[in-house]
C-alpha cells in the first residue's frame, strides 16, 4: 500500500453511514468466484461494495473504513495490490487479520467495510 497509509477518518455532521457486513467472493447462485484466487476474489467482493454504493448514490471512493480477513498470510500482498489499484485517492483506514478458516473452505478473502455518503 502506498504510504503513508490512513489511520483514521472524521465523518462530518450530516453524512450518511453505510455499514457492509463480511462480503465474501461469491455469485448470485452463491457460487465462490476466482476459487483459489486471493486477487480475483478481492476484485469481486470490492466490485460488490462499489455497486451497492453507486446504486446509494455514492461509489467505492466514499469507503472509510475496510477490515480484511485472509485465510493464508502469503494472500497479504496481493489483496493490497488490488487494494492501492482501486483507492487511488488514499487508502481508507484498514485492518487486517489472517484467521484460521473463512466459512466455505474456498472463500479466501472477506471484507467488511463502512462508507460515509454526504
Amino acid at each position: 500500500m502506498p504510504t503513508p497509509l490512513t489511520t483514521a477518518y472524521s465523518v462530518p455532521p450530516g453524512t450518511r453511514i453505510v455499514f457492509f457486513s463480511g462480503l465474501t467472493a461469491k455469485d448470485s447462485d452463491s457460487q465462490t468466484v476466482a476459487k483459489g484466487d486471493a486477487t480475483g476474489q478481492t476484485e469481486h467482493i470490492l466490485n460488490a461494495i462499489d455497486e451497492t454504493l453507486r446504486q446509494a448514490g455514492g461509489s467505492l471512493d466514499d469507503v472509510i473504513k475496510l477490515t480484511i480477513y485472509l485465510q493464508k498470510r502469503e494472500d497479504a500482498p496481493a489483496v493490497g495490490q488490488v487494494r492501492a489499484r482501486r483507492f487511488v485517492t488514499g487508502p481508507p483506514p484498514a485492518s487486517t487479520m489472517i484467521i484460521a478458516q473463512l466459512m466455505s473452505d474456498d472463500q479466501l478473502v472477506e471484507i467488511e467495510a463502512v462508507a460515509a455518503l454526504s
